[in-house]
Order: structure tokens, then sequence, then C-alpha cells
């Protein structure tokens, strides 16, 4: 069980656990009011717990292809504060949207799969839940152009490789992207990881630096400030 301020996850039946990917998107996924928000890949439920705790008037709704893993999301959101406002669908989320195609959000997240031409994790969970192959990711780009509202915008957090593939894909379903934030474990270190935004409306691109670590173990000022509201350890 991993407790948060306002809310507790069980991940004791889900290949992947909360991790600092997650939960720094969770903290830092943005849009203008939404009032319809979606998860894709919702592994626990912890994204889309934590944006039903920032956006108190949204409707979330999230997809998760492994069964196993959507019934503990779905645990995990019955017992939040929020239930009512989260909705898990377990299924792939190209049969989400051949079943629900008119649905629109103005918000889309995902910690997707992303260890591409790489050698697969020993386990069929794990492998599902890390990897995935150029193909996936061009589904996944053009399913996110055509599903969301004029103003609204897609966060992915992703390593540098894939993060240079989905630039180019976005591009190719006019998409355009408005934001990059390099995650970073210290100061000095090479980024790790890239949250890309992106959204139909063109606009200038803003690129930033996260530094999750002053020293080993113990957390930077920004860190601290963005996860407040959300960790108990601080």
């Amino acid at each position: 069980m991993f407790r948060f301020k306002q809310f507790t996850v069980d991940q004791s039946d889900c290949a992947m656990k909360v991790n600092t990917d997650g939960v720094l998107l969770g903290a830092m996924a943005d849009a203008i009011q939404p009032a319809h928000i979606l998860d894709i890949g919702a592994g626990t439920g912890v994204i889309a717990l934590m944006l039903a705790q920032r956006f108190g008037n949204a409707e979330i709704d999230a997809v998760e292809i492994d069964e196993t893993a959507a019934q503990t999301a779905a645990r995990n959101f019955g017992s939040s504060p929020f239930k009512q406002r989260l909705t898990i669908y377990a299924e792939d989320f190209e049969i989400f949207f051949k079943r629900f195609p008119e649905k629109k959000y103005d918000l889309i997240v995902s910690n997707p799969p992303f260890y591409i031409h790489s050698l697969k994790s020993i386990g069929t969970g794990k492998a599902l839940a890390k990897h995935a192959d150029e193909s996936f990711f061009k589904d996944l780009i053009s399913t996110i152009s055509a599903h969301l509202t004029p103003q609204g915008v897609c966060w992915l957090v992703l390593p540098l490789p894939t993060a240079r593939l989905v630039k180019s894909l976005a591009a190719q379903n006019n998409l355009h992207i408005c934001k990059g934030i390099n995650l970073c474990s210290f100061t000095e270190s090479v980024s790790h990881r890239e949250i890309l935004v992106f959204g139909l409306q063109q606009q200038s691109i803003i690129e930033e630096k996260f530094v999750i670590y002053n020293q080993p173990k113990i957390y930077s000022k920004a860190y601290t400030e963005l996860l407040k509201d959300f960790l108990t350890i601080f």
C-alpha cells in the first residue's frame, strides 16, 4: 500500500508500481479548467487519482489493457474520496474509442510503455507494462489528435529516444509541441526523461528543466513544493 495524503494506492497486483515518473506527471499535468480528463494506461490509477484531487470538478476516465491492473485501479478509485468522478475501463484505448467515438478530452495524460527496440523484461505483466513498438505510438498519437478538444492538451512522460519519435509523430498528426520538461536526477545530471506537452493549437515552445534531488536522498525544493500536497513525507 502506498499512502498519499488524501488517498491510498494498493499496488500489490500491479506489474508497474507507483514511481517517480507517474507522480511527477500527476502533479504537473495541467490544462485550462479541464472538465473531462483521460488517463491512458492507468496502471494502479495513481495519476488519475492525483488529477482527481487537483481538479475537483473534472470527470476522469482511465483505460488500462491489463485486466488485473484495471481491477486494482477500480479498487483504488472505489476507496478514494473522488470515486464518483473516476471510471476505469479494462480495455485497449483503441477499443475504448471504438465504443465511445464521440468522447473528447480537455486533458489527456499517459505514462505509456516506453522501451522500443529493446530486450523484453521477463514476465508477461511487466513486459506489457514497460514495452511497446513504434506502431503503438503511431496509434496512440493519432488517437490523441482525434480526441482532444480544440483547446485540449496531452501530457506524456517518456525516455529521450521515445520522446524524439513522439515529436515526429505529433507533427504528422497536426499536433503542436508547446512544452518540453527535461527531468534530471541532479543539477549536473543529463536528462533521463522528458515530459512532452502538445495540443491542436500552435504556440511558442517552452523548454524547462526539473531537478529531483539536491543530493542523494535529499529532494530538491522544486520536487518538495510540487508534491507537498500528495506525499506524506512532506
